[in-house]
């Protein structure tokens, strides 16, 4: 009589919630991702998930260590750990943890990351998955919270001397509460 086989573990399911720092009103989205993704993957998983177009340098810092892409040709006076090396159940996470996400170090765009919940991965589901979000990214380089800031004051106010150049750089129209979540899952369905 042979052995039954063992049911495979389905393995967990991280719930994060992803805030950007500083921004009023809150720019946020709500997030599942599989425990066994790498933090390289992750960054991935959040420019979809927030917007951005991957133009600039990244990096996590979880409690003091830095996690991104190691740069040998500059001291940034720490340690950076190869993302690509690491999975996000690797780390010492919890629920209620925090860590952080920057992206752009010129703008220093910074995420706080709030792992919400860790749940069983479901049987059919697939993931990453967007569960829901709130307003639109800012446009790339537009000079952080306190530029995005400037950048919406002036497309709002067609007396304004920039509104002309900042509708024009943009493109036309911008909508900052805009959130496209079948638009954003799409996306993430190709990093599956």
């Amino acid at each position: 009589m042979s052995a039954k086989p063992k049911a495979l573990h389905p393995g967990r399911v991280y719930q994060l919630k992803v805030t950007l720092k500083g921004a009023q009103p809150p720019i946020w989205r709500r997030i599942q991702v599989s425990e066994q993704i790498t933090l390289a993957k992750l960054h991935r998983i959040l420019q979809v998930t927030m917007g951005w177009t991957d133009s600039h340098l990244h990096q996590f810092r979880v409690g003091k260590t830095y996690y991104g892409e190691p740069e040998p040709d500059y001291d940034l006076g720490f340690v950076t750990v190869n993302e690509k090396k690491v999975k996000l159940n690797q780390l010492p996470l919890k629920e209620k943890s925090k860590f952080l996400y920057e992206y752009d170090f010129g703008d220093s765009w910074e995420h706080e990351i709030l792992v919400e919940k860790i749940l069983p991965q479901e049987e059919g589901k697939t993931y990453p998955l967007c569960l829901t979000g709130k307003r639109a990214c800012p446009p790339e380089d537009s000079g952080g919270v306190w530029g995005y800031a400037g950048f919406l004051e002036a497309i709002s106010d067609p007396s304004h001397p920039d509104h002309e150049e900042m509708l024009d750089w943009i493109g036309g129209s911008f909508d900052p509460e805009e959130f496209d979540l079948e638009g954003v899952n799409r996306y993430l369905s190709s990093l599956r």
